[in-house]
């Protein structure tokens, strides 16, 4: 089922993977991951959803997020699509099911799910060794994180994704565990859903110790709210980096950044 963090498909003979040779990806965050792996040379076409990675800037588009162009997918004869199921509509992904292409589909909700996720792939893409030294290198850059910015009692954080109407991130979206790792909780960590909306009273009623936006705007109007903590004690960050929209291997330094804007004083 697609709402599983992960399913994999792969086609073998006399139990070992065929080896791929003609990738495509379905994902801007899954493509990263390709590319931190050295892989890129696999990759026949990708899903559009902003920059691309230089190493992958001229291959084939096969549409834009949300609106797969099937006939140019097609075309290009994948042997192996990766997917994250937000990236193509429902019934989209009915037809990819139907086509009978082997699939990797993956949505992590934590960072060690992330990791396990990039060595999956490479093992998909026939290249498990570099799965396995990557997502070693990122686990220890995420135990010396979780060591360095360690709290008793973590900094309640409202990590605001949109204004109007106002969005932030639940609790099984994978920002929430960067924010753990970092030190601090989020206050909407027990909503089911990836992006709920919330109303300002519910906001204020949590009293957050830090407000997270990616624009200045929208930070600049909760100074009509003198009372909640995170204005009286001028905690109202930009966030610059957009690596944490991202899950790839770059997450884990954009997470690093987070931290060190949470709490320069580590």
């Amino acid at each position: 089922m697609l709402r599983h963090w992960l399913a994999v498909v792969l086609l073998t003979v006399s139990g070992s993977a065929i080896a791929v040779e003609r990738v495509v990806s379905l994902a801007p965050s899954l493509s990263e991951i390709v590319v931190e792996l050295h892989s890129a040379d696999l990759l026949v076409g990708v899903l559009d959803a902003g920059e691309r990675p230089v190493e992958i800037a001229n291959l084939a588009s096969v549409g834009r997020y949300g609106q797969l162009d099937m006939e140019r997918l097609l075309s290009l004869k994948p042997d192996l699509l990766l997917l994250w199921p937000g990236s193509v509509g429902p019934a989209q992904r009915e037809q990819l099911a139907r086509l009978n292409i082997p699939t990797y589909v993956a949505e992590p909700h934590n960072l060690e799910q992330l990791t396990r996720q990039i060595e999956a792939i490479a093992t998909q893409l026939g290249r498990p060794e570099r799965g396995v030294v990557l997502a070693a290198n990122l686990r220890q850059r995420l135990d010396s994180l979780r060591q360095r910015y360690r709290r008793d009692e973590p900094l309640r954080v409202f990590y605001q994704v949109w204004d109007r109407p106002l969005y932030t991130v639940g609790g099984g979206q994978v920002i929430s565990d960067a924010l753990q790792v970092c030190g601090a909780r989020n206050v909407f960590a027990d909503l089911a859903l990836p992006a709920p909306q919330v109303s300002v009273e519910a906001v204020l009623q949590r009293n957050p110790d830090v407000i997270l936006a990616s624009d200045q705007a929208q930070l600049d109007v909760w100074k009509a709210w003198p009372q909640v903590a995170a204005v009286a004690h001028g905690q109202l960050l930009l966030v610059t980096d957009k690596g944490l929209e991202r899950p790839s291997g770059q997450m884990i330094e954009a997470t690093a950044k987070l931290c060190k804007l949470i709490a320069p004083d580590r």
